[in-house]
């Protein structure tokens, strides 16, 4: 997929980070495979044997050599021109014998010749027949490569509850083994994907007009650009959609998502600079109503979760919406910065008790080496994460697919 090759370019801190820290855990310790340098001794010694067989049937000193290939090539025309006269005397001989049988005979020893190349019974051919990953450094999986693959983890910013999970899951039934780099972000890559399959949805719709959709979160985190994405989105799915400016205290925040609605073909409802954000949702509401919009997108100012004064205005919409609506807001987006890194855990937490998140939207993948923060989020809160976003540019906003994320997160490889 286009989205997957350009998560894959731009989450390059975090699998950049992974693989240079597989490759010291691979080297700190690594075994080197025995029988590569015994199939190369025995390269060696098979050389040296050709080598003894080819010296034998020229003994002779230095002239002899050199007389020996003169006489070669001046000896070869006499004997063709006298092979004609013999050449007679054994074609009767060869129709004598059964032709058609040594015919089906060569051709099946012309056919396993090259079988024979890749599995040949000597040390020489074992080498000749091993493969990249066969060659690959290997180790074996015990307690001290455990621990080192933890570390690592926790500082892709998995956490430690996770990371610990994690390696638990990769090493059941696995202890003792000799392992790759390759196997083992295999390994990782896998275990990531299962545990976040179970939170990828996408946010879901309802015949109710309007849909409510909240979006909250703190200062920077990229409300406004992913309301604009997701309206877009959602306006090119055939559904008619309105965003209200409920950050009223910022006119660049306003201004912002004006220009951002404009990219949509979205109309922007605002209110004057310094009006109450909570009467903004109510007009809102009671305009989407009338007009019949699908969707209702309300920004919401962004604010620390430890700004308690803050958080009780977010608070105050939320009472406000469902004064309007019980039902409402059937969607509370939380947008967080991957950046973040666990600060993230305390934003979930907090948001979640005053604003009843639904789902969770990732941004800024592409420049953080902490995107192992959103697998922790789905271990540890279970919430659905509707999407990601790795650009500034109006479609680098994508459903969140588990594999796709698990395995540009580990670096692994899977064209």
């Amino acid at each position: 997929m286009a989205f997957f090759k350009k998560l894959k370019d731009r989450l390059f801190n975090s699998s950049s980070k992974l693989d240079e820290g597989l490759d010291a855990i691979m080297q700190d310790g690594a075994e080197a495979d025995a029988p590569p340098q015994l199939d190369e001794q025995a390269d060696q010694t098979e050389q040296s044997e050709q080598s003894e067989q080819k010296t034998p049937p020229r003994p002779a000193p230095g002239p002899t050599p050199e007389t020996t290939p003169d006489p070669i090539p001046q000896e070869i025309p006499p004997p063709i021109s006298e092979l004609p006269p013999e050449a007679p005397v054994e074609i009767p001989t060869a129709p004598s014998r059964p032709a058609p049988t040594p015919a089906p005979l060569e051709i099946p020893l012309d056919d396993p010749a090259p079988q024979d190349t890749a599995p040949r019974t000597g040390l020489l051919g074992r080498l000749l027949g091993r493969s990249e990953q066969d060659r690959a450094p290997r180790r074996v999986l015990d307690d001290d490569m455990l621990e080192q693959l933890e570390e690592l983890l926790i500082t892709a910013d998995m956490g430690v509850d996770t990371a610990l999970r994690v390696t638990a899951n990769m090493a059941e039934g696995r202890m003792g083994k000799r392992l790759s780099a390759t196997e083992i972000k295999q390994l990782l890559a896998g275990e990531i994907a299962r545990i976040m399959e179970p939170v990828a949805r996408p946010m879901p719709l309802y015949p109710r007009k309007p849909q409510v959709v909240l979006v909250v979160g703190v200062n920077g985190s990229g409300k406004t650009t992913t309301i604009g994405k997701l309206a877009s989105q959602f306006k090119a799915a055939g559904k008619s959609v309105v965003i209200a400016a409920g950050d009223t205290f910022r006119a660049a925040a306003v201004e912002q998502l004006q220009i951002w609605g404009d990219r949509a073909g979205v109309p922007v409802l605002t209110a004057p600079e310094g009006s109450d954000p909570a009467s903004l949702a109510w007009d809102a509401m009671a305009q989407a109503e009338r007009d019949g919009t699908d969707l209702l997108m309300i920004d919401t100012a962004g604010r620390l979760q430890n700004r308690a004064d803050l958080m009780e205005e977010l608070a105050k919409i939320v009472r406000v919406i469902r004064k309007k609506d019980p039902t409402a807001p059937h969607n509370t987006l939380l947008v967080l910065d991957a950046t973040t890194g666990q600060n993230a855990l305390s934003q979930v937490e907090t948001f979640q008790k005053l604003a009843d998140v639904s789902g969770l939207v990732m941004t800024k993948l592409d420049g953080t080496a902490r995107g192992g923060v959103l697998v922790a989020l789905a271990d540890k809160f279970g919430l659905p994460i509707h999407a990601i976003g790795v650009g500034e540019q109006i479609d680098d906003l994508a459903p969140f697919d588990p594999e796709e994320f698990a395995a540009a997160l580990t670096g692994l490889d899977t064209e």
